[in-house]
């Protein structure tokens, strides 16, 4: 048994408390003991072993009690597990069945655990792949169960990267890696397994959402676990869920906290007294947007020092750095020209400090200069406990060497990390560096404009220029686009030379709902 299954095992089966899941066609929670969880994970281990395959796990569907136990299900039996996305709104059924089969082939997926309509989409494709139905076959189980050790050298995750920026890699995770990040996490965020509790709609495939599960299983506490569709059907209920669990850690990418600090008129009656850790990661942090969801959310309770804004990737399992509790939405402000000469003033959040067993340093922004001093920009290079050992098929990382990020980012005087954007999305304009984020905040101001659904990219050619594509709903397209050129040459510096507006869901996108920035640049050069 890996040092990942066996941690899982002593904390889930010595803990007293509950894993309480949301039924989404009753409606109801549901509670269920860790201890029995366990059980489950045992069923399903038991399955994988009784087979002819012996490659990697999949899993397909929306978190169930026996979905969630099929996790540990694939480590007791000495398997990597691999999570992928369900079919999303427009989706092709048949080619959605057969891209995700196929996608699991690819990666050494031979054994597959699904449920509902997944799986009989799934169940539905001729491959070599054995599909399964996980709510039969993670029962409980009562005889004794002797799990099996995995390979030295095999991974416990197989987790896909983002691909926001390229073409997406599988990261291969050992189980030493995993349980080093969320050890690492848990002390950082100082989890007291007597007083805290865990609520999160983050789906299991995205590294966050994983992480965040496994912190909950990890240290027995109660966990409150909603399907990610629940979530996007009202965001509100979020609220309500953090209410009614008493929940202590939360966490949400930063469009969650955008969309409830600017509607915040709806919130409901809830008491959001208990919170004090909700991270916010995976995408660039909106200081304006989460300061007004600071601000709002503090009439229903809400401490701002709860708020957590953090820097992790799925190469580092997750957790990269994160601040101290209690410490808050901390903004480092640079002033530079603009082009016109003009002084321009941008916040950007602080990010914390590392995590356990995680190190971080600034490297130079291009390849052999110098290492970079204090607040100067260069790429984010990364080492430490919680590392991966390579994407599959690629040679292995060195364990000791410093891993370059793609992210660009600088240290504040006081140590705290802040990350300005990609490497390959930076647009330089008039020999001026300008990060999209910036551009795409101030755009997604403008009535009409959808929140997260705003793409600034450089247009190329003999007259390099700033082109914003945006997913647009309203009646003057004309005058929403002068107020958008407007509000980015006021507060940006650099005016648009083209302003293209798209109806609503046309943006491509990840699995885990990031916007494909050089995807959308290719598709505006063809449209030229």
């Amino acid at each position: 048994m890996s040092v990942l299954a066996g941690a899982l095992t002593r904390a889930m089966t010595a803990s007293e408390q509950d894993l309480v899941i949301l039924d989404q066609v009753s409606g109801t929670w549901q509670r269920n003991p860790w201890a029995q969880v366990h059980s489950r994970a045992q069923s399903v281990a038991a399955r994988v072993l009784d087979a002819d395959q012996t490659g990697a796990v999949g899993l397909v569907g929306d978190p169930t009690v026996e979905m969630v136990a099929a996790i540990q299900g694939a480590w007791l039996a000495g398997r990597p597990v691999s999570i992928l996305p369900g079919p999303v709104r427009g989706a092709d059924p048949q080619q959605w069945a057969q891209a995700t089969l196929n996608r699991f082939a690819g990666i050494g997926v031979d054994t597959v655990f699904s449920h509902t309509a997944s799986l009989q989409l799934l169940s539905e494709i001729d491959s070599g792949v054995a599909v399964h139905d996980v709510a039969t076959v993670a029962t409980e189980r009562s005889a004794a169960f002797t799990p099996v050790a995995a390979a030295p050298d095999a991974p416990a995750v197989l987790q896909g990267t983002a691909g926001s920026t390229g073409t997406p890699r599988t990261a291969q995770l050992s189980p030493a890696a995993v349980l080093a990040n969320i050890s690492g996490l848990l002390a950082h965020v100082e989890l007291d397994a007597s007083e805290d509790v865990g609520c999160t709609w983050l789906p299991l495939y995205h590294d966050m959402g994983l992480t965040f599960f496994l912190s909950g299983a990890l240290s027995g506490v109660p966990l409150w676990l909603a399907p990610t569709a629940a979530f996007a059907a009202s965001p509100f209920r979020w609220l309500s869920w953090l209410h009614d669990s008493a929940a202590t850690m939360t966490a949400a990418p930063n469009f969650a906290y955008g969309v409830i600090g600017k509607y915040a008129r709806r919130v409901p009656e809830v008491d959001l007294g208990a919170l004090r850790v909700a991270i916010n990661g995976g995408e660039p942090v909106d200081c304006e947007g989460l300061q007004l969801f600071a601000e709002e959310l503090a009439k229903f309770g809400l401490d701002p020092g709860a708020l957590t804004p953090s820097y992790g990737l799925a190469e580092a399992t997750c957790a990269v750095t994160a601040p101290r509790p209690g410490t808050g939405l901390k903004y480092d402000e640079v002033t530079s020209a603009a082009g016109d000469g003009t002084q321009v003033t941008r916040k950007h959040a602080v990010l914390g400090e590392p995590i356990p067993g995680m190190q971080v340093r600034i490297g130079p922004a291009t390849p052999g200069g110098e290492e970079l001093s204090e607040r100067e920009v260069g790429e984010i290079e990364i080492r430490g406990t919680s590392m991966m050992s390579g994407y599959l098929g690629e040679p292995a990382l060195d364990p000791d060497g410093w891993f370059p990020t793609g992210d660009l980012g600088y240290f504040t005087d006081d140590g705290g990390l802040v990350v300005c954007g990609r490497a390959k999305e930076i647009i330089t304009i008039a020999g001026r560096n300008v990060f999209p984020t910036e551009i795409e905040r101030v755009a997604a101001e403008v009535r009409g404009v959808r929140d997260g659904a705003v793409v600034a990219v450089g247009a190329d050619g003999a007259r390099p220029g700033l082109v914003v594509a945006a997913e647009f709903r309203g009646p003057d397209e004309a005058g929403a686009r002068a107020e958008l050129i407007s509000r980015v040459a006021s507060q940006c510096g650099v005016v648009p030379s083209n302003v293209v507006f798209l109806t609503p869901g046309s943006l491509p996108r990840t699995s885990s709902g990031k916007l494909r920035r050089l995807e959308v640049k290719r598709n505006l050069e063809v449209m030229k």
